[in-house]
């Protein structure tokens, strides 16, 4: 790859959807005010990408890890390993991480899988006081961002992994048919349960609901596996720079890839996020690298709370202080490529994600092969996309051609 080249990819994670009635049949994509996407579209090469192969879950990490080049066929062992490195969680061959959620279960139903997007330092708080009764010589509990915390059992005995479910796929439903199943399922459900009475018994975590945003009740397992084994994008591409993200499995997946995470003041993970401080950072790191990867995941918290508000707000915001600015500072560079796209749709209607393919655009200071010039009326959306007959069926191949010059 030309050593001068710059690649830059911008996610904002779970932006694409279905048409909404509310909206009078329009997707938030096309509700929203996305001036700075429009233009990419029209003058990029605009359409449409599968980034989860077909019978894979469409989780965040492996649309994500397909973004990264990595075929989620291949490299996915399970989210929470991901996450684990980013948190410099050290897992041996045999040890397995989960992801622990604190949510709130009312009634035997999922109420809300994020604790009423808890603060992180009542987070710490409770993941303190579950750790005094939980961990052992097998398990060990590691606080993290907000709601997002892992779990990991030292030497896992087993071959095969349980069958888990995110908290986030059953918002409102009754939890009893998706707890973990298969190997190891009864010592996860037991931490799950005495989780309940630690929290409602300590008088630590109590008095702490006064000061801080969070409804915790219980702790939520998921997402299990163990630590991957991938080739650095150094390695394959001579790639080497930064991620930019509030969530651990972001800058998980980019610490395996041999990148290094950015911390900006003000990144939540939600729709209050530092998009302008993501943006500065972005153009601060690329003087001294060749590739970043910055990520925004409030359209997809929206998503899951099925907000149809806060996920235009949040796409608008993501426009507005996170494309345009990029757009416009990266062009001091004689060579640069950027990528623009979700992850994967997060629709409101469902409130959980699906393997759909996504709209995605290229947008380059070469001449892409594959360009076509967009009509004037085009705009970054699901169904116009879709219009341009640009298919990439393999997201992690985006990556080799953004290198390359074009498809």
């Amino acid at each position: 790859m030309n050593k001068d080249k710059k690649i830059i990819i911008l996610i904002g994670d779970g932006m694409a959807d279905y048409p909404i009635d509310e909206l009078d049949g329009r997707t938030p994509l096309e509700a929203a005010d996305i001036p700075n996407m429009d233009y990419l579209a029209r003058n990029g090469l605009f359409g449409l990408t599968k980034t989860v192969p077909d019978g894979m879950s469409p989780g965040s990490d492996t649309a994500n890890l397909s973004i990264f080049s990595y075929d989620p066929a291949r490299y996915f062992t399970g989210r929470a390993p991901l996450e684990a490195l980013n948190m410099n969680i050290e897992l041996g061959k045999n040890d397995a991480a989960f992801r622990c959620n604190l949510v709130n279960i009312e009634d035997g139903r999922m109420n809300d899988f994020s604790a009423d997007h808890i603060d992180t330092e009542f987070t710490n708080i409770v993941i303190g006081e579950l750790k005094k009764q939980i961990d052992s010589d097998e398990i060990e509990l590691y606080p993290g961002v907000s709601y997002r915390n892992i779990l990991v059992w030292r030497n896992f005995p087993y071959q095969d992994f349980l069958n888990t479910t995110p908290p986030h796929d059953i918002t409102g439903k009754e939890i009893n048919d998706f707890l973990p199943r298969g190997p190891g399922e009864e010592k996860l459900r037991a931490i799950m349960e005495a989780s309940k009475s630690i929290i409602a018994g300590s008088d630590k975590i109590n008095k702490s609901r006064e000061r801080y945003k969070g409804n915790p009740n219980s702790i939520w397992l998921w997402g299990g596996g163990k630590k991957p084994a991938v080739e650095t994008l150094k390695e394959r591409f001579g790639l080497h720079g930064y991620t930019i993200s509030a969530v651990d499995l972001i800058n998980g997946i980019g610490r395996a890839a041999g990148l290094t995470p950015l911390s900006v003041e003000g990144a939540t993970g939600y729709i209050d996020t530092n998009y302008s401080g993501k943006a500065d950072a972005l153009l601060e790191a690329i003087k001294k690298c060749n590739f970043v990867f910055l990520h925004v995941e409030a359209p997809d918290e929206a998503g899951h709370e099925g907000n149809i508000k806060n996920k235009i707000k949040a796409i608008e915001d993501f426009d507005k202080k996170v494309v345009g600015p990029v757009i416009g500072g990266i062009r001091e560079y004689a060579d640069y490529t950027v990528l623009v796209m979700p992850d994967h749709p997060t629709p409101i209607r469902l409130r959980t994600h699906t393997a759909d393919p996504v709209p995605f655009c290229l947008y380059s200071s070469k001449k892409l092969s594959g360009f076509r010039k967009s009509p004037e009326n085009i705009c970054f959306t699901e169904k116009m996309a879709e219009t341009t007959g640009t298919f990439i069926d393999k997201a992690h191949n985006l990556i080799p051609i953004m290198i390359d010059g074009g498809i």
